[in-house]
């Protein structure tokens, strides 16, 4: 691990401690004490060492991550990729202040684990570990697995599948990676924008050359896609954050293109079974098997512990990244695949399915009526969640993240989401990640937040 020079901090700056330390880090490579190849402290030790939140050193390394300076290997930590160019000096005016170390946390992305029955999870892991232990590996995931995601998929989601078609993958990021390492050296990957930053992390982390897609409130906008991409990142069913969905004549635009122009579209379906106004929507690898990639995972709707997901894609691509894993050894971990696995067979993950829609729905209620009260907007299909509050003019997403900060919330800017500048502001509201009455509580707060703005 390379020795990191100091990184002065100023803690009486309104610049936040995050921003700061990306900057230091930035400066220090830049002037070469840092090299590519050098082998980065973890957040943890570097929290330590600077007397720190964690948080600020793991929403540094984001930051970094997402830049494409830094690049983050599996069990081996983060490593500094290349010297950066001129370094951006941080703007005074408009801080994100630092998380409190506590607070209700009304970001997205986290699970809903107060709905996961406990003892469903106990039986589920029992059942896991009853089964012997495995003396060789599948490169495509464990067939109990596979077969209760084709179920899965058929039931929730109306795609077609069989155990065969379906691999395992270690989560959504992870595929990601998998199969942009299968596309030439410096392909370029379109990806929505405001958009899904770990999949840009996985696609630059591989060495792609991301190109950012404007969306709308129906999803991407097909017709300005440019010509000359070797694959399409999406999230079709749901769009992330904004929250619409892609409309059918786009969809069919979309796959005409990728037959015409011989494109990958690779299908993120993170929280597709979480509707409420209708049914869950068709999946585009329903429409073109031929040239969708269909990602699913179950962090969002049980717990990213498990560190499971799977992947429907065409043959060709399926053998390729089967022969990938078997010559590097990759293989995603059984434990987790054995728990989704037992709790598909006893019918557990079905029945906790509807009990979650059912409480992210109310939740999502409440949620509106707090955005309502404060006179704002939220974008975003009766689906998922989150939401998207949009900000009137007047307004700056760093002044209203800081003040819930002081009434203990946690927020999360929009313009974290975004590959380029433009765009109003606003900010991804969620709901999943407090205990129901922790979130009842927190949204008088979250209405004055929004109204005082």
């Amino acid at each position: 691990m390379a020795d990191v020079p100091p990184l002065p901090l100023d803690r009486g700056s309104r610049v936040p401690l995050a921003v700061q330390l990306a900057d230091a880090l930035r400066a220090v490579t830049a002037q070469g004490s840092l090299r590519a190849g050098d082998r980065l402290p973890s957040t943890r030790q570097l929290a330590t060492e600077l007397q720190v939140s964690r948080t600020v050193t793991a929403a540094a390394y984001d930051q970094l991550l997402a830049e494409g300076w830094v690049a983050g290997r599996h069990g081996a930590g983060t490593f500094v990729v290349g010297a950066p160019g001129p370094v951006v000096q941080a703007v005074e005016a408009a801080p994100v202040p630092d998380p409190p170390a506590e607070g209700t946390d009304l970001r997205a992305g986290a699970p809903c684990l107060e709905v996961l029955d406990r003892a469903v999870w106990r039986r589920a892991w029992r059942a896991a570990g009853d089964e012997a232990p495995d003396g060789v590996t599948s490169a495509a995931g464990a067939p109990a697995y596979r077969a209760a995601v084709a179920e899965h998929l058929l039931r929730h989601r109306g795609l077609p599948a069989t155990g065969a078609d379906v691999l395992a993958t270690a989560g959504t990021s992870a595929a990601v990676g998998e199969l942009a390492r299968l596309l030439p050296p410096g392909a370029r990957v379109g990806v929505e924008d405001p958009g899904y930053g770990r999949a840009v992390g996985a696609l630059r982390d591989a060495g792609a050359e991301v190109v950012p897609l404007r969306v709308d409130g129906d999803g991407l906008v097909v017709d300005e896609v440019p010509a000359g991409l070797a694959a399409v990142y999406c999230t079709p069913a749901h769009q992330f954050p904004l929250g619409g969905r892609l409309a059918a004549p786009r969809r069919t635009a979309l796959v005409a293109r990728a037959r015409a122009e011989g494109f990958l579209v690779v299908e993120d379906d993170y929280d597709g079974e979480l509707r409420y106004d209708v049914a869950p929507l068709p999946l585009l690898a329903a429409l073109a098997p031929d040239v969708v990639v269909h990602l699913g995972t179950t962090s969002k709707v049980l717990s990213p512990t498990l560190g499971v997901g799977w992947l429907v894609a065409p043959p060709d691509v399926r053998g390729a990244l089967l022969a990938r894993r078997t010559a590097t050894g990759t293989r995603p971990a059984r434990a987790g695949q054995r728990v989704v696995a037992a709790m598909a067979a006893s019918g557990d993950l079905s029945r906790h399915l509807r009990r979650l829609r059912r409480e992210l729905h109310a939740r999502r209620d409440e949620v509106l009526a707090a955005v309502a009260a404060a006179g704002l907007r939220a974008l975003g299909d009766d689906a998922g969640a989150h939401v998207v509050v949009l900000l009137p003019d007047d307004a700056t997403e760093a002044a209203v993240v800081a003040a819930a900060a002081g009434r203990g919330l946690l927020l999360d800017p929009l313009s974290r989401h975004r590959l380029g500048d433009a765009g109003p502001a606003g900010l991804v509201v969620g709901w999943a990640a407090p205990a129901r009455g922790e979130l009842t509580a927190a949204l008088p707060a979250l209405t004055a937040v929004l109204r005082d703005r």
